[in-house]
């Protein structure tokens, strides 16, 4: 099998999507960073999520591809040039690493365009064990740690270095405890991942009675229209226009915490130190739940949502002292 080089100056991640899935590798540059601290990191990531690598500073270069689109659009010829693009722009750095931390064959496919030795999960410890055919060197990581662990410890065993035991997400942070404000992250990809909305004009209207004001951030025009009918609903509430990934992060850094369902953006949340209530309909938290460095809490499981009391609190050590 062949070594990683003691000390790689130039390291190529590959980690394409989703939102959570993309967070959940920040700390993987923040151990290379620590670990090599003269090496230049980039990533390759998914066109929609481009802006979440580009907010840690220790990525040199963020190299957007478009898988999404261009499966829809295979028959049309701008595709196949921009693909052609994105192929030129992966092979165009001599890499000492390439490691796909994603285990999928089409994040395996991207590694394989990428110069340089490349690594991956082993076939057990990978989402699809077919992926693991086209790396240079594999290894074996558990599948029973969380998202952000397994990640961490995939990039440790396949460069040779011992991680520290604190997660860093390398994202700067401008959380005040004493803001009056908190952002409802009420939007998700999935129906059955929704909390109902009378919950949240319920929690809402509680929080609202203790001062503070919410922003409730929507995307697509579902979302949006989601939003704006919660807020209608909440005192001092403002359903808040679609942005883009870096000016929503600045929006939930500055918030006194958020609540969010399973939903990318809950991890953004952790990952500028906001607190992060997450609550979970559908899904169990146990390895891709919100993983905070400061306060946070994951509430509710597979068919267990939670109530809106047991939300409300949970969040009583977050709450002014008085209205």
């Amino acid at each position: 099998m062949p070594s990683s080089p003691a000390n790689p100056a130039q390291i190529l991640l590959v980690k394409t999507s989703s939102m959570g899935d993309v967070i959940h590798n920040l700390p993987v540059v923040s151990d290379l960073r620590a670990r090599f601290p003269e090496a230049h990191i980039d990533w390759v990531v998914e066109e929609a999520f481009a802006d979440i690598p580009r907010l840690h500073p220790g990525v040199r270069q963020v190299l957007p591809v478009a898988l999404r689109r261009w499966k829809k659009h295979l028959l049309f010829p701008a595709t196949w040039r921009e693909i052609g693009a994105a192929r030129r722009a992966i092979a165009a750095t001599d890499y000492d690493v390439v490691l796909d931390t994603q285990g999928l064959v089409k994040s395996a496919l991207i590694t394989r365009q990428a110069r340089g030795l490349r690594l991956g999960y082993e076939a057990a410890s990978a989402r699809e064990p077919l992926a693991a055919r086209a790396y240079d060197a594999v290894f074996s990581v558990p599948k029973t740690l969380h998202a952000v662990a397994r990640n961490r410890q995939l990039a440790a065993a396949a460069l040779a270095y011992a991680p520290t035991s604190a997660v860093d997400y390398g994202l700067m942070s401008a959380h005040s405890e004493n803001s009056r404000s908190a952002v409802f992250l009420t939007a998700t990809s999935r129906d059955d991942k929704l909390w109902p909305e009378a919950n949240w004009i319920n929690l809402g209207r509680a929080l609202a009675a203790r001062g503070l004001s919410l922003l409730l951030p929507g995307g697509n025009s579902d979302e949006r229209a989601r939003a704006a009918r919660i807020a209608r609903h909440i005192p001092d509430a403002q359903a808040i226009p679609s942005m883009r990934l870096a000016d929503l992060a600045t929006l939930i850094a500055h918030a006194r915490f958020a609540v969010g369902v399973d939903t990318g953006l809950a991890h953004l949340a952790a990952a500028v130190k906001t607190p992060i209530l997450a609550l979970y309909t559908a899904t169990d938290p146990g390895l891709t739940g919100v993983l905070g460095v400061d306060w946070f809490k994951n509430l509710g499981g597979k068919g267990k949502p939670p109530t809106m009391q047991e939300a409300l609190t949970a969040l009583v050590p977050l709450l002014p002292a008085s209205a």
